[in-house]
C-alpha cells in the first residue's frame, strides 16, 4: 500500500536517530536548559538573521498553539482565525479550554484577509463582547496554500494598526518556504510576526516544534506558560538534538523540498488524467476529487483521508506526501490514477 495519509507517519529522518544514538549515554540538564537546546536555538536565530528573538522547544503542534495563545491573551481576549484553521476545527477545543474564544472568518483560499480582521474588530467594540487581540494564520494552510510576502506585510500592518498580535502556526512551514511559488524568506518571519513556530513533527523530526518569539513584550515568563500548559520536555535535550540536526547542512530545507517534489508528481498526474482538485494547493497536501466508485478502487492501493462530499456523486480526498515519500511510490500512484481514469 502507498501511504499518503499524512506527513508524520514515519518515525524520523535517520540522521536524527544517528544523533540520538551518539548522545544516548550523555547526561544533560533537563527542561531545555542543556547545551544541545542552546546550540539549536542559536542555529535557528542565525538562520532567521535575528539574534534577539527567543527560541523555545515544545512537544507538539496543538500544545504549541494552546501555549502561545494562552500566554499572549488576557482572560477576556480572543483570537481571530480562518474557519478552516487548525485551531478552529482540529484541536478539540484546546484554545477554548483556556477560556479564549476563537473568532472565525471565512478566509480566501484558506487565508485570513485584512478586511475580515477589520470587520471582526469593528463588530467586537464593547466590554459585553470578547476583545480580539490576536490573529492566527498558518503557512502552509490547512488546504495547502501559502501566504505571499505582500499578504504577510499587509496582515502585519493591519495588526499593528489595530493593536493585535500576529501569530503564525508553522507546523508545515518547511513546505511553505520551499515551494516554487513562495517569496517569503526566513528573515521576513521575524520582521512581520510577533510569534511563530517552526514545525519539526511534520518535517522529519521524531516530535517537537520550535517557538520563536519576536515581540519583546511577549518574551517574559513564557517558560511558565510552557510548563503550565503541559508542553515542556523533561528531556528537552532530545528536541535540541533534533533541531540541531534539522538545521545543519540544509537538512530542514532539503526534507521539505522533497515532500513538495513528490507532490508535484501527483499534481502532474491529475492534470494528465483530467482529475479535478478542490483546492489549488502548492505544497505537499493535495485534494483531488473522485466519484465514489473510483474512491473504492483507490483504496486497494493507496492509504488516504476522505474529506467529505463535494456534490452528490463526488468526494474530495486528501493525499499528503512527506520527507520520506519514495519516488517509486509516486510513480506507482500515478499509474494507479491513470488506470482508474482510463477505465471509465
Amino acid at each position: 500500500m502507498i501511504n499518503l495519509r499524512n506527513d508524520y507517519s514515519e518515525i524520523c529522518d535517520p540522521s536524527i536517530l544517528d544523533a540520538l544514538k551518539r548522545y544516548a549515554y550523555e547526561p544533560n540538564d533537563g527542561y531545555g536548559n542543556d547545551s544541545h537546546s542552546i546550540k539549536a536555538a542559536n542555529i535557528i536565530k542565525e538562520r532567521l538573521c535575528d539574534k534577539d528573538c527567543d527560541v523555545h522547544f515544545l512537544i507538539n503542534g496543538t500544545g504549541t498553539n494552546k501555549t502561545v495563545l494562552a500566554h499572549i491573551l488576557l482572560p477576556y481576549q480572543a483570537v481571530i482565525a480562518c474557519r478552516s484553521g487548525h485551531v478552529s476545527v482540529h484541536e478539540t477545543g484546546a484554545i477554548e479550554s483556556t477560556g479564549h474564544k476563537v473568532l472565525t472568518c471565512e478566509g480566501v483560499d484558506g487565508k485570513v484577509t485584512v478586511s475580515e480582521i477589520e470587520a471582526i474588530v469593528k463588530e467586537h467594540n464593547n466590554e459585553h463582547m470578547v476583545m480580539p487581540k490576536a490573529v492566527y494564520i498558518s503557512d502552509a494552510t490547512e488546504i495547502g496554500t501559502i501566504y505571499t510576502l505582500d499578504e504577510l506585510k499587509s496582515l502585519h500592518e493591519a495588526c499593528q494598526r489595530l493593536g493585535l498580535y500576529l501569530y503564525m502556526d508553522g507546523a508545515r512551514l518547511g513546505v511553505a518556504l520551499t515551494c516554487r511559488q513562495n517569496d517569503i524568506k526566513w528573515r521576513d518571519l521575524t520582521r512581520y510576526l510577533d510569534v511563530f513556530c517552526i514545525g519539526g513533527t511534520k518535517n522529519g523530526a521524531l516530535m517537537g516544534e520550535a517557538v520563536v518569539i519576536c515581540n519583546e513584550s511577549l518574551k517574559h515568563d513564557f517558560r511558565y506558560s510552557i510548563k503550565a500548559n503541559g508542553s515542556m520536555y523533561a528531556k528537552g535535550f532530545v528536541a535540541g538534538i533534533e533541531f540541531t540536526e534539522l538545521f545543519t547542512h540544509g537538512r530542514y530545507t532539503r526534507l521539505a523540498s522533497h515532500a513538495n517534489a513528490m507532490a508535484d508528481i501527483l499534481r502532474q498526474a491529475f492534470i494528465e488524467n483530467g482529475i479535478p482538485v478542490a483546492y489549488q494547493s502548492v505544497t505537499n497536501q493535495l485534494f483531488p476529487v473522485f466519484c465514489h466508485a473510483d474512491i473504492e478502487k483507490l483504496k486497494k492501493d493507496i492509504i488516504f483521508e476522505e474529506m467529505g462530499p463535494s456534490d452528490h456523486d463526488h468526494e474530495t480526498v486528501r493525499f499528503v506526501t512527506s520527507w520520506a515519500t519514495k519516488k517509486s511510490d509516486m510513480d506507482k500512484c500515478a499509474a494507479v490514477l491513470k488506470d482508474i481514469m482510463q477505465g471509465k
